[in-house]
């Protein structure tokens, strides 16, 4: 334990003497172990009354790994402000699980700010039978021998490690501060230990941090760097500024792990720690998946061409969750006849949770071609990993199709996401998928969407960008954004990513060579040619409940955060249905085909197509190819002699592609498409151009697109979705007033003779 803790083990030699147990077991101290967290709390409640004071339990912390408590803190009664009788006592103790299973005492602090009454002085503590197991630590070790290893590891900076004195840190200036700054070149015998010391050194400079990406060898899947960020780190979340500081440490063939990169600066205020032990050093075992490394040969599996360790399962979905849950998908299914939902058991536990309201599974039917696939939640420290899919309306709006708590992070438990996905919206396939880069998605969307395009989340390719490319300068960034941003030819890509390796020496980074073999999923160039909605590429997609929901939200408030913001989403829904049917964009041209679209398409179509039309009479046509009814246009922008497009045109079907794919990507036509129409004078723009999902009648029950629909059933439920939703919209206008009762009590009479109801 000496070796455990080096900063904070002088408090354990001042209390455990060796000189006998029973007075070193009536006072705490660093090393103390104990057989469970109860036990610690009886010790310390014991200790509180023989000394004079009451003990409250105070915080827990959780292992990012398994979710499992992995330290417990104890407090002074008197801990905290909220009542008159407190007085903000700093004295504590904080016990931590061991690899051992035992609970070892890792902080302690003993000054209190108030009066002591102890209890007199033959008061027993409940637990000095269990001294010797208590003392094991130290019964082999004479104090005089515990100072000489003392003082011989306080020369070794290595691991700086266990209880941190801030205080005294900063007491001691220049030299406090060097023992805890990070260096490239420092030395670690674990990713553990690398860990805590840019923890402890985050605290003491005032930012906190979250474990990044890792690195296996392609040759034993054996883990070969780790990146711990700032937490601020990112844009995923709104509390999040995109920050670069980070440490990165790589292992070396003896076994030690070094930083190897290192960015110190921050875009953001930094708050230094003021008061000792106010923020603890996680668990020893944060990085487990590290400690589990020897398994045996039947605990492998294959990944691409090497192998990796296959941990057992995790579940974080709690009974609690599972029941509360349960309650409210009945409740709720009462209510809603199209509500779904599904919940994955495994040997009598419930491991992932799926649900989707009717509303969600009509949605879904007019604008599920697109979704996104939104789990950056379960990035953090979340104990029940949240995730949802998320489409995009006729007012380019994020419309919810569907919601889940995710049991891990398993190949295993995306593939059942994606199937009872699937399941709900009657088997028809997204065109087109936005979801993380994680092997575990990959591979499950290759399985279930086989069909489908796997868009990489832009978060994750911005934040390996910056551990991977961050370092080589603004030179660089220029370089690359030109190479993945303006190719418009694979060619040129390919000419201008190998220049670009040649020029900065990215030959051997492996990280280059996965992205080049995977740009068919983040690069623009062949991206542009898939459907997306017109989802932007350089922006990060908005999260759909923000920061109001998440897998951190304490399980009572849940179900009432969700359904607040489902409703103020779908408020906005009904706020640009309203402003649609109620008014009329200026026309900008006397064009024919601006009325056309106009007539059509949403407002918000509207604009994107009005801009398009505006913008075509700066442009110039050229046809430089014709034979039978197709002919070749080149369009270029007037004075710009670098853009340029080609529009080809058949006459024979009115069919017309662009280079630029702006159709084929957003699903609106294109200003050199629009230069095109004007020069052939074309007065309307062909049906096969205006996207049903773009117009004013997507949620209508008009389907012209009825052939795309695989099966009878999937029209089928369409159809039911649609009267519900319909029927939903008619009752409540129906039930405003009696003279509204009545009228629509009628029309149903009427209709129901159309349709030859049974009397």
């Amino acid at each position: 334990m000496i070796k455990e803790n080096p900063l904070g083990v002088e408090l354990a030699i001042n209390n455990a003497t060796g000189e006998g147990i029973m007075g070193s077991v009536h006072e705490p101290f660093i090393g103390l172990e104990f057989e469970s967290a109860d036990e610690a709390l009886e010790f310390y409640t014991s200790y509180g009354k023989r000394v004079g004071f009451k003990v409250r339990i105070g915080q827990l912390y959780r292992s990012r790994t398994d979710g499992s408590v992995s330290s417990r803190r104890y407090v002074c009664s008197k801990e905290g402000y909220q009542l008159s009788s407190r007085t903000g006592c700093p004295a504590y103790i904080r016990v931590q699980i061991h690899d051992s299973g035992k609970w070892v005492v890792d902080h302690f602090l003993r000054d209190h700010n108030h009066d002591l009454e102890p209890e007199g002085e033959d008061f027993a503590p409940i637990l000095q039978q269990k001294s010797p197991t208590a003392l094991k630590s130290f019964t082999n070790v004479s104090r005089k021998q515990k100072k000489k290893l003392l003082v011989a590891y306080k020369d070794d900076n290595s691991c700086p490690v266990g209880i941190i004195n801030f205080k005294r840190l900063r007491e001691e200036g220049d030299e406090g501060r060097s023992r805890l700054e990070p260096f490239i070149g420092k030395e670690f015998s674990s990713a553990n230990e690398a860990y805590q010391f840019y923890h402890a050194y985050a605290v003491y400079a005032g930012f906190r941090i979250r474990i990044g990406q890792l690195f296996r060898s392609k040759n034993d899947g054996l883990i070969t760097s780790r990146r711990f960020v700032c937490a601020k780190e990112g844009f995923q979340h709104p509390s999040r500024v995109g920050c670069g500081a980070y440490l990165r440490i790589k292992r070396q063939p003896s076994g030690k792990w070094v930083v190897d990169r290192l960015q110190k600066d921050h875009n953001h205020k930094l708050e230094p720690e003021q008061e000792d032990g106010q923020n603890g050093i996680p668990a020893s075992n944060i990085l487990r998946e590290e400690v589990n490394s020897g398994l045996g040969n039947s605990n492998f599996f294959k990944i691409d061409n090497y192998t990796i360790p296959k941990r057992s399962r995790e579940n974080h979905i709690k009974s609690d969750w599972y029941s509360l849950l349960s309650e409210y998908f009945q409740a709720r299914q009462a209510e809603d006849t199209g509500f779904f939902y599904a919940m994955e058991i495994d040997n009598g536990n419930c491991r992932s949770i799926f649900w989707s309201d009717g509303r969600s599974r009509y949605s879904c039917s007019q604008f599920g071609d697109v979704i996104v696939l939104d789990s950056s939640y379960r990035t953090d420290v979340y104990m029940v990993p949240f995730a949802t899919f998320v489409g995009v309306n006729h007012h380019k709006q994020p419309v919810l199709l569907g919601c889940a708590l995710i049991a891990d992070e398993s190949e295993e438990s995306f593939t059942w996401l994606l199937r009872t996905w699937l399941r709900a919206m009657s088997g028809r396939q997204p065109v087109s998928i936005v979801a993380d880069q994680d092997v575990a998605i990959q591979r499950a969307i290759a399985k279930v969407f086989p069909g489908t395009h796997h868009r990489f989340s832009l978060w994750q390719i911005k934040a390996k960008e910056q551990e991977n490319l961050g370092r080589l300068g603004e030179g660089f960034t220029n370089d690359y954004e030109k190479c993945v941003y303006h190719s418009q030819t694979a060619d040129e890509f390919d000419a201008t990513w190998n220049a670009l390796l040649n020029k900065y020496g990215l030959k051997d980074s492996a990280w280059v060579q996965e992205m080049y073999e995977k740009r068919a999923s983040w690069v623009p160039l062949y991206l542009r040619s898939t459907f997306f909605a017109g989802i932007p590429m350089n922006e990060c997609v908005e999260s759909y409940f923000g920061t109001l929901l998440n897998a951190h939200t304490p399980l009572t408030e849940f179900i009432s955060r969700y359904e607040r913001g489902l409703e103020r989403r779908r408020e906005e829904e009904r706020r640009k249905d309203f402003d649609t049917s109620s008014f009329q964009p200026v026309l900008q041209t006397k064009e024919p085909v601006e009325e056309q679209c106009r007539r059509l398409y949403t407002l918000t179509i509207f604009k994107v197509f009005q801009k398009e039309l505006l913008q075509c009479y700066s442009y110039l046509g050229f046809k430089i190819y014709e034979e039978g009814g197709l002919s070749r246009y080149l369009v270029r922008k007037c004075g710009n002699d670098i853009e340029r497009h080609m529009v080809t045109f058949s006459t024979s079907n009115l069919s017309v592609s662009c280079s630029c794919q702006m159709f084929e990507y957003e699903g609106v036509l294109c200003r050199h498409v629009l230069r095109v129409f004007q020069i052939l004078e074309l007065k309307e723009v062909p049906s096969r151009y205006i996207l049903h999902r773009w117009t004013r009648s997507a949620e209508d029950s008009v389907f012209p697109d009825i052939e795309s629909w695989s099966s009878s059933q999937e029209l089928r439920n369409l159809m039911l979705w649609s009267l519900r939703e319909t029927a939903c919209k008619y009752v409540d206008a129906g039930a405003t007033s009696l003279e509204n009762y009545k009228l629509a009590y009628e029309i149903l009479r009427e209709g129901g003779r159309k349709l030859c109801w049974p009397r």
